[in-house]
């Protein structure tokens, strides 16, 4: 019996507009299952590592806030969809390195990430007025990002100061599986307290849960646009 031939391994394929409408409306199920709603809540389809042809089936099912985690691959992502048409507003939810943000400039809508006041100063110098959320570890994990929570008040009033829109707030819960809801609860008390109105806060696999703590912005990948290769 001959052997049977080897499956070809290619690029992924972009889920179709009809399939990425169909995981949106799932979410958006669960989303006002938990409490939140499309008046609420901003779900933001992180498109990290797929292609521009995942760009282009989101904004053409309606979802146009996508968040990228590098600043090379937002530049090259944003010049590729312009070149077919497709304006997406980015956020930009990954690391922020301050001689990044000048390449950044222009291009971003909402700087997640903002967690020092340096990155403050070269957003306000290179992006004037721009919408900023302030990054908060709320986990106590090193090996995060985010300012201290006690550091929270005095960022947001620093951004404020210096001219930028510190609409909010953002954290990353937990690693290794663990509850996020005491994370989630932080944040939102944060919030509160620092008087700002956007929590963002929890992925695919815990968006409902932050939705239930507050949650006005969600960051989901996976359950939108299917597994990334483990290439990062």
């Amino acid at each position: 019996m001959a052997e049977a031939p080897d499956t070809p391994v290619g690029p992924r394929l972009a889920p179709s507009v009809e399939t990425v409408q169909a995981r949106l409306a799932d979410i958006w199920r669960r989303i006002e299952a938990a409490g939140g709603s499309r008046e609420t809540v901003t779900v933001v389809g992180v498109t990290k590592t797929f292609g521009v042809d995942y760009v282009r089936s989101a904004v053409s099912a309606g979802l146009i806030d996508l968040g990228e985690n590098y600043a090379q691959e937002l530049v090259a992502k944003d010049e590729q969809a312009a070149a077919i048409g497709v304006r997406p507003r980015w956020h930009f939810i990954g690391g922020l390195q301050r001689n990044k943000v000048k390449l950044l400039a222009g291009r971003v809508s909402l700087w997640q990430t903002v967690d020092r006041p340096v990155l403050l100063d070269e957003i306000a110098k290179r992006s004037p007025g721009s919408r900023v959320l302030i990054q908060v570890n709320t986990t106590g994990e090193e090996q995060k990002s985010g300012c201290h929570p006690a550091d929270t008040s005095t960022m947001v009033e620093h951004g404020r100061r210096i001219g930028l829109d510190v609409e909010g707030l953002m954290t990353v819960g937990p690693t290794g599986g663990a509850d996020p809801r005491p994370s989630f609860d932080e944040l939102r008390a944060l919030g509160a307290a620092c008087g700002v109105r956007e929590l963002s806060m929890g992925m695919s696999a815990d968006f409902a849960l932050a939705v239930e703590a507050g949650a006005t912005i969600v960051r989901i990948g996976s359950a939108i646009f299917g597994p990334r290769d483990p290439v990062r």
